[in-house]
């Protein structure tokens, strides 16, 4: 049994009407095996896409005087899907998936394509229920947060591109990662990543999310080839 009220409380946000909440986590797949489920979350997904953009240009254009290209680079690396999937599971919403049996055994970039998902979807169940400015609050305490690192790491640079065409290039093998350590508590975790060519450790990185410490690997590798 998935406790919604136990989650509301993780994220700071009481509903006033749970069931938008739970429909933000009801997958498409989900309701051809369970057809007393009415809605699955798309159109919670698309409103909170909506949310998500406009909170984080906004925060972007206030407190950051730099150019338009910047402001575009730093927004792409914070929104997509490796960044805001890993949001995701920090807050533990694997564990509230409605899915399909076949579904609920995916893995790799399937699974992050749903965790973003339904990280929108929250989003746009929050907006739907509480309004904006929750909304904006939820967005800034798991995703906003991130952006200093983002910015002073130059993690809008995708690294992981550029290694993983070096490697595929040089030694025909594609890279590999793998969490080596995570510490502190759950809304502020630090993640030790490694990147590996089979067996090999090239580089390690750490990170406020799995994917920012998987660049810093990546920059990391990139020094033995340069």
């Amino acid at each position: 049994m998935k406790d919604f009220k136990k989650l509301q409380k993780r994220i700071g946000i009481e509903f006033n009407h749970e069931q938008l909440l739970v429909t933000a986590f009801v997958h498409r797949s989900y309701l051809n095996e369970h057809p007393d489920f009415k809605e699955h979350n798309e159109r919670l997904e698309f409103l909170g896409d909506a949310v998500l953009e406009l909170v984080t240009t906004e925060h972007l254009y206030r407190e950051y005087p730099n150019p338009e290209g910047d402001l575009t680079s730093w927004r792409s690396a914070l929104v997509k899907t490796e960044t805001i999937s890993d949001a995701s599971q920090g807050l533990g919403f694997e564990d509230y998936l409605f899915l399909s049996r076949g579904e609920s055994k995916s893995k790799g970039r399937a699974r992050q394509l749903i965790l973003a998902n339904c990280f929108e979807a929250v989003i746009g169940a929050i907006y739907m229920d509480r309004g904006f400015e929750s909304a904006k609050m939820f967005i800034s305490e798991n995703l906003l947060k991130l952006l200093p690192e983002i910015i002073e790491r130059k993690l809008y640079v995708d690294s992981k591109s550029e290694f993983q065409e070096i490697a595929q290039r040089t030694e025909g093998i594609t890279p590999s990662y793998e969490v080596l350590k995570e510490e502190g508590p759950d809304h502020n975790k630090v993640f030790d990543v490694g990147v590996f060519l089979e067996d090999r450790k090239i580089g390690e990185g750490k990170g406020a999310s799995k994917q920012l410490a998987q660049q810093e690997a990546a920059k990391d590798a990139l020094k033995s080839y340069k």
